[in-house]
């Protein structure tokens, strides 16, 4: 397992360079960089001639190296990750990059986990009962939520909650604190009152995800129910609970295991669609206004966040693939 875990690292290393230079490369396919965008605003807002702007926007490309060749700014943005840690400069925010990334990425991250481990949990016991009560009213009513969960968006289920929360439940939507609990050091109060604001981007990241695990848990389940082993394990007198949570889900859970590796960036990039529409601080409005002004190294960086999120997260699915079956070796 060592050596299978050194030379997926080994390999990780070009993956990330590659999907480096294509997030850059896709950052600045638009025409214009941040500097055409903060032209517009200075002839609209700071009453500055279009000649003005121009002049003062071509300073400042120079003096923050835009008007270098593409390769070139490549270069010295990539060098900098990997000598200083360096992400770059934020025009938009006026801030290291990094400072702005790690400032709510943390969040962005808890939201996403959250969500991930209630999928899967809820997800996979759900396909369980309805493995094993089939064609029962629970099964029909868990068919009824996964067909729901798939097919509505997140953006509209996080529209109805805030609806229902703040005109008919008269509670508080959008952020992570009641504005009084905002600046609060923290409290017992202050938990509750985060609780009470968490579930919500919670649930709307996570309810597709419940959803899919469930349809794949329960035709799993459903085929390996059949399968010989299971049908000689009850003709010796094993107990049905040991014959289900013993042998069948180690087997049907493989295909959600497997699939671990690759749902984080589909559910951070569902944060981001919740954190707009509920203004969270998180990442999600943040890249959103990094990709209008063409904030270039703020869209890049957390693209490549994205990226590294994925290389581990496929690296720990295979980890746990080969503890829940001990045929599979890496080395």
């Amino acid at each position: 397992m060592f050596k299978f875990i050194a030379r997926r690292l080994i390999y990780t290393v070009p993956t990330l360079i590659l999907i480096s230079f294509f997030s850059f490369v896709i950052i600045n396919a638009p025409p214009g960089d941040y500097m055409t965008t903060m032209q517009g605003v200075l002839v609209a807002q700071a009453g500055m001639t279009p000649a003005e702007a121009r002049e003062l926007a071509d300073r400042m490309r120079v003096a923050y190296g835009l008007d270098q060749p593409f390769l070139v700014r490549y270069g010295r943005w990539i060098s900098a990750i990997v000598t200083r840690g360096d992400f770059g400069f934020s025009f938009m925010y006026r801030r290291p990059v990094s400072e702005v990334i790690w400032q709510r990425f943390g969040m962005t991250l808890l939201v996403a986990l959250s969500a991930h481990l209630i999928s899967v949990l809820i997800g996979v016991l759900i396909g369980i009962y309805s493995a094993t009560h089939r064609y029962s009213w629970g099964d029909h009513a868990a068919t009824l939520f996964a067909f729901v969960g798939l097919s509505m968006p997140g953006f509209f289920l996080a529209l109805i909650l805030m609806y229902v929360l703040a005109f008919h439940l008269g509670q508080h939507v959008g952020g992570f604190f009641s504005p009084e609990y905002v600046l609060a050091p923290w409290s017992w109060s202050r938990f509750v009152d985060f609780l009470q604001h968490f579930w919500v981007p919670v649930l709307v990241v996570g309810l597709a995800g419940t959803a899919r695990n469930m349809r794949v848990m329960r035709a799993n389940l459903l085929d390996v129910l059949n399968s010989n082993y299971v049908r000689t394990a009850k003709a010796k007198g094993l107990a049905p609970r040991s014959v289900i949570y013993k042998h069948a889900v180690r087997n049907a859970i493989q295909p959600i295991v497997m699939y671990l590796g690759v749902t984080m960036p589909f559910l951070l990039s569902g944060e981001l669609v919740a954190s707009t529409v509920l203004n969270l601080p998180t990442m999600g409005p943040v890249f959103l206004a990094a990709l209008n002004t063409q904030d270039m190294y703020l869209a890049g960086s957390f693209m490549m966040l994205l990226a590294i999120v994925l290389v581990i997260s496929n690296l720990l699915a295979d980890i746990a693939l080969s503890w829940v079956d001990p045929r599979i070796r890496y080395d």
